[in-house]
């Protein structure tokens, strides 16, 4: 099969254009159905990385460190999100435990790991085994990462408990805190993004964010 780089597909009207270049913050939309083409990217293929690194390490302190200490009567009580999952397990709750271990855990650690392995090679313009599987399992993995619902969960638990015992949140909470923000950053990375990385030709420069003549405006469509 031939590849055409040059070329956009409308993902709404499957019509084929040419690649028109973009302005900074510009935008092409298919002529026809209006379906979004294209975007300038900006400076979002340089900060992905230092982002997904970012996150490992908010990621490995979330798990390392308790994530509240709660003292009642003269006793203190410590857990980390992984003493809650095996507490949960004791408890008979294994399907809770289980869902807690994959969506707060399994699968935002595996996003993290899949995204730190495309992009290093790419940064060095290598295209990494296995590219096109790991892109679309990283597709696959996003809506089930729910550290934020997790989050939420800990802050309204927090809320009810002040009431009864002292409740001093650990690190981890400020690590799950910091870690949903950078999480939101990286994974609104737009995945086809990674088709223009890996498929740039070798030595090209990545495109900067400038403001330029035009920065605003919001192209119509790519040239026919």
């Amino acid at each position: 099969m031939k590849e055409v780089p040059e070329t956009v597909v409308c993902p709404g009207c499957d019509a084929v254009y040419s690649r028109a270049p973009l302005k900074p913050r510009d935008v092409a939309h298919c002529p026809r159905c209006g379906t979004e083409l294209d975007r300038h990217p900006g400076q979002q293929e340089r900060r992905i990385l230092p982002l997904t690194v970012a996150c490992l390490i908010m990621f490995a302190i979330a798990n390392l460190f308790p994530i509240v200490e709660i003292e009642l009567q003269g006793l203190r009580s410590q857990t980390t999100l992984a003493g809650a999952v095996v507490a949960l397990t004791a408890e008979g709750m294994s399907l809770v435990a289980l869902l807690v271990l994959a969506t707060t855990i399994l699968f935002p650690f595996l996003q993290l790991c899949i995204l730190a392995y495309l992009l290093i090679p790419l940064s060095r313009e290598h295209r990494p085994v296995g590219f096109a599987l790991l892109v679309r399992a990283m597709q696959s993995l996003r809506p089930w990462g729910m550290i934020e619902v997790f989050l939420l969960g800990v802050l309204v638990a927090i809320v009810k408990l002040s009431s009864m015992a002292s409740v001093v949140p650990g690190p981890a909470l400020w690590a799950f805190m910091a870690l949903t923000v950078m999480l939101t950053a990286v994974l609104s990375f737009d995945p086809g993004a990674f088709w223009g990385m890996a498929f740039r030709p070798k030595g090209e420069a990545l495109p900067d964010e400038g403001t330029g003549e035009g920065a605003n405006d919001e192209k119509g469509g790519a040239s026919a």
